[in-house]
Parts: C-alpha cells; structure tokens; sequence
C-alpha cells in the first residue's frame, strides 16, 4: 500500500512528502473541496452595458440590488461562455486537469439554486470531470459571477445568492455525502466559505486530523484575515497546509499580532501556530505575484504582453499544487505544479485551460 510519510526538515514552513508507489495515487475521490460555487458567465460587451449597471471597466465588485437584472440581461443581450467557478470549485477543477485520468478524483460540495444556472452549473463541473455533489435548495438563486469584457478589461460582478446557504445538516452529515469526505486523503476549503459555514469545516478539518489526513486552507482575502479571525484560527490548529498571498499575509500578520512584515517571518509564525495533528509540521506557502513563492521556489518567467488576465491565477496556484499533493510527490514538485497552472491560466480569459496539460516531472 502506498504509505503517506512526513520527513520534517530542520527549518520551519519546510516538510517532504514521499510515495513509494503510484498505485494509490490516482483513485476517485481522494481530494474533497467545499466552498462556494458559482456560475461563471463571461461575454463581451458595450460600453453602454457597463454604464448602465455602474461598472467599471477593470474591477471585481459584489452585487447590489442594482445588479439583480444584469446577469439574465447578459445572457440575453450577448454571446456568453459558462464554466463551473467559484475559488474552491476553481481549484479542484484544475486539479483534475493537471491529473487528467481518472476522473473524478476531484470531489466538490456547495450549494446552488434549483433553476435554470444550476443545472449549467451541474453540467459545466461535469465537463470539468469532477464529482460536484451540490446541496440544491429554492430560497436562493445558484451564485453567479459575471465577467463583462471591454478590449483587455474585465468587469467582474458576483452574486453569492445561493453559495451562502450551505447547511451541514441538510448536506455534509448526509449518510452518503459523508461517506464521500471519509474516502478523500486531501482538503481544501478557500478562506471564503468561513463566512458561509463555520461547523462544516470545522467538522471536515477535525476529521482530517484524527486521521492522519492532509487538510489544507486558504487565506484567501485580506477581509477574512481580518473581519473572519475567529472563525479563521478555531481552523487554524488542524491545517496542515496553509496558502496565501503576500497581501493575505500581512493582513494575517497584523490581525495576529506578528509585529513583523516580512513575508518569511510571518510564514515561520504561521507554521509554529499550534497543531491539533502533531505528526506533521504544518507547511505554510505565500505566493509573490511574480516573485518567488515563499521558501523559496522560483516562478516561471513570463512577457507581460502574454498575461490576459491574473484573476484566476491564485486558484490555479492551488490545483497544481493539490495535484501533485495527492498523489504523495515531493513539496517542490508540488510548487513547480503550482507554477505551471497558474503560468497557464494568466495567459488565458478567466480560470480556463486547454485540453491537456504540457507538465512532466519525475516521478517522486
């Protein structure tokens, strides 16, 4: 059988993962998401669009009453392209894209509408080949974000609606809902969902390390490191690894009361946090935009003429890393994943790829 094993090198935020064979690495549902899924409505439009619904050109903002129209308007007046989206949703689609057979290695839950984006949505992750096992309730429309394209700009607007009525007892405690967490070996929840659901991952991550099992969280705003940190550090003792960025970080740091600004710095305080799971030491990666990520791994070069859009850059970082991770390689073969799916979707229009990743590294 395949063994799991943690070799804790002398300095902090550094662990090794080995596999000593491939014949786990690859079963369905070995890596469980949950977060907030949404519909990702992308379309070209006019400047007259934008000023109607008081967009900006080049900005990410959160929907107003004002906004209510705008997407079946969207949808109505232009040429749309859907894909499954939302932060967690993102990178476990990438993961399964890195990893490209089996299928539904990649297990998703979130909550969406019962309408007419839900079932796009539930269509779209099923393209994507992940097992999205969504709660469906009526209360609440299936989130959305709309990206509203002007030459290079995007103006993107998200409409949470149904991703924040997430229930664990209608869903997660599900006899055969958790028997699809029981048989995953790696988690990821983004920060996000810490505002939607707190005892789910509380419930997820307490079992993750009561066996052994890898569980791994995202900052992922600088708004959950502050108005969340609660919620974020009764988290904090069963994460196993921890992402972010170096603007995440520092908010973090500040929250924390770090009394420092270096990025390293912070990473070592975040690692030495206590752990509820004394067999691993926890590893903490903080990402750089273009520079190296944290301890220290080069980035791959790119023209900035090349880079199309940076927004789904943070989430593709996450599969490609979740991709190698499940498969028990080595911790610079994860980041050089992490690296390449990030480098692959910067020069593209949201968090999309083509068919097959161009990514070879030996084997561990």
């Amino acid at each position: 059988l395949a063994a799991l094993c943690c070799h804790v090198k002398a300095k902090p935020c550094r662990a090794f993962f080995c596999c000593n064979t491939s014949s786990l690495c690859f079963s369905p549902n070995s890596l469980f998401g949950m977060g907030n899924p949404l519909l990702d409505i992308s379309a070209v439009v006019d400047k007259d669009f934008l000023d109607k619904y008081t967009l900006k050109p080049n900005d990410q903002i959160l929907a107003e009453d004002k906004h209510k129209a705008l997407f079946e308007e969207l949808v109505k007046k232009f040429k749309v392209e859907y894909h499954a989206g939302g932060a967690t949703q993102n990178s476990i689609k990438i993961a399964q894209w890195m990893i490209q057979e089996p299928h539904n290695v990649g297990t998703f839950f979130g909550c969406i509408g019962k309408d007419k984006f839900g079932g796009i949505l539930k269509q779209k992750s099923e393209e994507a080949h992940i097992d999205a096992r969504y709660y469906e309730q009526d209360e609440e429309p299936t989130g959305t974000c709309a990206a509203c394209i002007t030459g290079d700009n995007r103006s993107l607007v998200a409409n949470l609606a149904a991703a924040n009525c997430y229930k664990k007892d209608k869903h997660l405690d599900l006899e055969e809902n958790w028997k699809l967490v029981e048989k995953a070996k790696v988690y990821y929840i983004a920060g996000f969902f810490l505002t939607v659901s707190l005892e789910s991952i509380l419930k997820v991550a307490k079992n993750a390390s009561e066996n052994n099992k890898l569980f791994c969280l995202n900052l992922s705003a600088p708004f959950i490191c502050q108005f969340f940190k609660d919620n974020l550090m009764q988290v904090m003792p069963y994460v196993d690894v921890l992402f972010g960025n170096e603007t995440e970080a520092v908010e973090f740091a500040e929250a924390q009361d770090f009394e420092t600004k270096d990025i390293k710095e912070i990473a070592k305080k975040a690692q030495a946090l206590p752990k509820d799971n004394t067999k691993r030491q926890r590893i903490v990666v903080f990402t750089q935009g273009k520079d190296d990520t944290i301890e220290t791994f080069p980035v791959l070069k790119i023209d900035p003429k090349d880079i199309v859009d940076t927004n789904g850059a943070g989430d593709a970082f996450v599969g490609g890393f979740l991709s190698e991770l499940v498969q028990e390689k080595p911790l610079d073969q994860c980041v050089k994943a992490a690296h390449y799916a990030a480098n692959v979707i910067i020069r593209r229009a949201g968090c999309t790829f083509p068919e097959k990743p161009d990514f070879n590294c030996p084997s561990a």
